[in-house]
């Protein structure tokens, strides 16, 4: 062996040795500790949950040091941890015990919401909660026990049995099932912009939804009273139904005894209600004065102790010159467009003049001569056709109770529209 061999060899022991001491005091943090490197920070927990010196302390799973101390408090176990050189760890950043595996081999993990300080500093303190620590694996036994000896026996095995009734011969409409799904997420996937659309309109859509939650209850309350009187009138809705078809085939049979005469009446009604409509105030007039004047008839005494009351019409003719005649008047059948005539009324005083013209509000309004029932449209407490000495129409006012006159009370009939 010649001497470079040999001052080969004692390097490389004298480097191997070197190499190993320094790797083994790293571990052992001796290096640290002879360079004041790292830092050291105080943890106390209510508990150990499983730690043990030497467990690994990671910043969101990333290790960050280690556990180098163990130690007991009034408040727990004070942890004494050992971190690297550099580390920026959030003062407020929470604490948890966490397994490793599930063999155990736990280890302390900082999940601070975001990562800006104010950081750590050597010597600082942190303390953590029951949050902080895991559930027992003794107390998760004795819990699920506990609940599996709640279920009933009996009552598990028919779940089972229906089970395995309801799943029995689908494994094909289940593998459509996942199938069908498979593709609706691919479709999904190639469709992510509409997607994404469609999940914004939901989301707008249950946003409406939760703003009308209180209509929708009472929508769904009030739907539960209306079932629940159907299902109470459950016979009679049966009866309905099963009268409906006899009484659908008698009503159509008396549509077609009727089809030759009941197009005539239809239209013959259209004609009296478009009379009718034109004359909708002098209606109201009537059927506002006649019950006042019906309603004082009893209150009035006669030889047969009764009032008497009647409804005359007012005979006054209207104008008719300016109008076509009867004889030339079209058929309601016919449907043709006609040529339009210049219609108005050429009579003058005392006819009941008819037109645009003689409506109210127009200087002809205060015509004395117009006083005939139709003339004009009154409010509905005036007294048709009839004007004071001033030209403005007579109101009728209510008489009262009538009984306190005693036997003069018919007198107010004669006395009561002259006041």
């Amino acid at each position: 062996m010649t001497r470079g061999i040999k001052v080969r060899l004692v390097a490389f022991a004298v480097l191997s040795a070197v190499g190993i001491v320094y790797i083994t005091a790293s571990y052992l943090g001796f290096i640290d500790r002879v360079l004041g490197r790292g830092l050291t920070v105080y943890a106390t927990l209510p508990s150990s949950g499983g730690l043990f010196e030497g467990s690994e302390v990671s910043y969101r799973g990333v290790k960050i040091g280690k556990v180098k101390e163990m130690n007991t408090s009034r408040d727990g176990v004070e942890l004494v941890l050992s971190l690297e050189e550099g580390t920026k760890l959030p003062a407020d950043a929470p604490m948890y015990v966490h397994n490793l595996s599930a063999v155990g081999e736990q280890y302390l993990d900082f999940e601070p919401a975001d990562d800006e300080g104010p950081y750590v500093e050597d010597g600082a303190r942190l303390k953590g909660d029951a949050d902080s620590l895991p559930t027992d694996e003794a107390d998760l036994l004795i819990e699920l026990n506990d609940f599996v000896g709640s279920v009933d026996e009996r009552n598990l095995q028919v779940t089972v049995a229906e089970l395995g009734d309801m799943f029995a011969d689908t494994s094909e409409p289940l593998q459509q099932l996942l199938d069908n799904g498979s593709r609706f997420v691919d479709e999904a996937s190639a469709h992510s912009e509409e997607t994404i659309a469609l999940l914004d309109y939901g989301k707008t859509v249950l946003g409406t939804q939760q703003d009308n939650s209180e209509n929708i209850a009472s929508f769904s309350r009030d739907l539960k009273l209306l079932t629940a009187a159907l299902a109470g009138s459950d016979q009679d809705l049966r009866e309905v139904l099963a009268g409906t078809p006899g009484t659908a085939r008698q009503v159509d049979a008396l549509l077609k005894d009727l089809e030759p005469t009941l197009p005539v009446l239809l239209g013959n009604a259209v004609s009296i209600n478009q009379v009718a409509v034109g004359h909708l105030a002098g209606l109201e007039q009537l059927l506002v004065s006649y019950p006042r004047v019906i309603g004082a008839g009893p209150s009035g005494s006669t030889a047969d102790g009764y009032g008497h009351v009647n409804l005359q019409y007012d005979s006054t003719p209207v104008c008719t010159e300016g109008y076509l005649k009867p004889s030339e008047w079209r058929q309601f059948t016919d449907l043709t467009d006609g040529p339009i005539y210049p219609a108005q009324c050429l009579s003058g005083p005392p006819l009941n003049m008819r037109g645009s013209k003689y409506a109210p509000g127009t200087p002809l309004n205060n015509n004395p001569a117009r006083t005939s029932v139709g003339s004009y449209y009154p409010l509905a407490d005036e007294v048709p056709g009839v004007l004071d000495r001033n030209g403005d129409p007579v109101r009728y006012v209510e008489p009262g109770n009538l009984s306190v006159l005693g036997g003069d009370s018919w007198k107010w009939l004669l006395v009561g529209p002259v006041s």
